[in-house]
């Protein structure tokens, strides 16, 4: 109690000595807070538990997400942790995609094998992982499921890799800001693996997507390259203009929903059975479109066809399912071209940041919280070309700040929160990483424009006094209940957060809610919490965080 008081009178001594005003501030921060966007859900949760991650010394944690009123899985997209395959799987329309489809996203983190190393045990990891996710969430197909492997940038050779491995189980291949296959510019610096002569992914549809703003005409030309090499494989290919590296815009997330579609129903038998392998149909190229690829400059452009009346360069144009696909695909090219350019900064407290052209994040800001501790404040400007001063073009909405990954979560347009999630916060080279982005999605003059930022948050805090938060266990509950109150404590006084690890639950202030759960799930459900407290620099420590499990039962 005597600390709990000595911190109540330091907050006290420093509202009078800082103005009233700051109180009003706290008071608004904490408010949000309560009030803020609920997190995706995710409902179940293994270790992969063959593997051992370099990036933490433990096993990843896989967690799995089935639309909650799924019957059966038709195939699973499964990424693992880079950055934009979190974004892309927490979008809210991809996810409404996915549930119209029957897919089911598994998200792994950390990351592992970046090359997909056959023979370094990570295919035996693969399919223990979907075994115990089968078991745990009651829907036993995922042991045979399709599979839709997805990697961003330094994960994007993955996916290409695993589909020549394994064609029998590969659906199709999504490459995100990444690479193409069998390049010899992959996206984590190092040589590929060799496929040799007898390994193809012929008939396996394969998705290569390049922001427009990271354009690098060496990764786009092993592509062409692979097609004329294999004539029998079906590479699609989206330049995301407007875009960059770091992003996943609604467009670009609801394209990815068409092209999983179209291969749903290019692939799949009309009868799937739930206890055996699925016998995926080969896609034929010829029964595709073909469009010419995208340029940065290009005042007339080949119509695209079906495959055999194309009349532009084949060398030059990529593969697409149909007349639909194809012409999303011009869309996309024609919503940017010819338009004007803008550039973005950001302000942080009423001054424009640095920009170094130089740096992988081109804009890096240090942390700095309000009274809270927690929350901060960041603003989307439109700049000059060098990025050096504050601009004021003329247009129709303002530049916005949204979550790329990382513990931060978005109050309003410039009001920011520290939010740790289910990663954890056991990982020490990405626990300190928020990953924003403000972006303008341009206008009938204007092309929109993306300019990433990195805020290193220090973690944990050291300095200070010591703080412990007590969490009582949490009783199991019946299917049906609707919220759960969580009654966490800090001995220092400051107000707990949560967040939910596994369970068909989202957090709401100090409740769970309980979610719809999917109709074949396993009961009973667990359900995990995790309770923290991140503290105040220099005056109280980082507490322990602590995790609560109970169970969802039915009568």
């Amino acid at each position: 109690m005597s600390v709990l008081f000595e911190v109540k009178s330091m907050f006290l001594r420093d509202i009078k000595q800082q103005e009233m005003k700051r109180l009003g501030i706290l008071l608004f921060s904490l408010g949000l807070f309560l009030m803020q966007g609920r997190a995706a859900e995710w409902q179940w949760f293994v270790p992969v538990s063959k593997v051992i991650a370099p990036e933490t010394g433990r096993h990843p944690q896989a967690f799995l997400w089935i639309p909650e009123d799924c019957m059966q899985v038709r195939a699973v997209m499964i990424g693992t942790h880079n950055m934009c395959e979190e974004t892309l799987f927490e979008n809210e329309l991809f996810r409404r995609g996915m549930k119209e489809a029957g897919v089911a996203l598994i998200w792994i983190t950390p990351g592992w094998n970046q090359q997909w190393k056959a023979d370094s045990g990570s295919p035996e990891a693969y399919w223990q992982m979907l075994d115990d996710l089968a078991e745990t969430s009651g829907y036993g197909e995922l042991k045979f499921t399709p599979i839709i492997p997805i990697g961003h940038s330094a994960m994007a050779t993955y996916p290409w890799n695993f589909a020549a491995w394994h064609p029998e189980r590969t659906l199709a291949v999504v490459s995100y800001h990444g690479d193409a296959p069998r390049t010899n510019l992959t996206g984590y610096g190092r040589e590929n693996l060799e496929w040799g002569r007898m390994r193809n992914i012929d008939g396996i549809p394969g998705l290569m997507v390049e922001g427009e703003y990271e354009w690098w005409e060496a990764r786009v030309n092993p592509a062409l390259a692979f097609r004329m090499m294999y004539p029998e494989s079906c590479i699609s290919f989206l330049c995301d203009a407007g875009r960059g590296h770091f992003d996943v815009s609604d467009r670009t997330a609801e394209y990815i929903a068409l092209f999983v579609k179209k291969a749903l129903q290019a692939r799949l038998p009309d009868t799937v059975a739930r206890d055996r392998p699925v016998a995926l149909r080969k896609v034929r190229p010829q029964d595709g479109w073909l469009a010419e690829r995208w340029h940065p400059v290009q005042p007339r452009r080949a119509k695209p066809a079906p495959y055999a009346k194309y009349k532009g360069d084949v060398h030059d144009a990529f593969w697409y399912f149909d007349r639909e696909m194809a012409e999303a695909t011009e869309e996309r090219y024609a919503r940017e071209r010819g338009k004007e350019m803008l550039y973005l900064g950001v302000e942080q407290e009423g001054r424009l940041a640095p920009y170094n052209p130089r740096s992988h994040v081109k804009v890096n800001l240090p942390f700095r919280p309000e009274a809270d501790g927690v929350t901060f404040r960041l603003k989307a400007v439109f700049t000059d070309s060098l990025r050096e001063s504050v601009a004021s073009p003329r247009v129709e909405d303002c530049p916005v700040i949204t979550r790329i990954c990382g513990p931060v979560k978005k109050l309003d347009d410039t009001t920011f929160v520290v939010d740790f999630y289910r990663m954890g916060l056991g990982n020490s080279q990405r626990v300190s990483d928020m990953c924003l982005l403000a972006s303008y999605d341009g206008d009938d003059r204007y092309k929109s424009v993306v300019q990433e930022l990195n805020v290193r948050l220090p973690y944990p805090l050291t300095e200070g006094r010591r703080q412990y938060l007590l969490f009582p266990g949490i009783a199991d509950v019946t299917e049906g209940t609707e919220t759960v109150p969580l009654h966490a404590t800090s001995d220092c006084g400051l107000p707990v957060h949560y967040y939910v690890k596994e369970g068909p639950a989202e957090v709401e202030g100090t409740n769970l809610r309980l979610t719809r759960i999917p109709p074949r799930t396993k009961f009973p459900v667990k359900v995990t919490v995790v309770a923290w407290q991140y503290g105040l620099a220099g005056r109280v420590q980082t507490a322990e965080p602590v995790e609560r499990s109970f169970y969802i039962v039915r009568e």
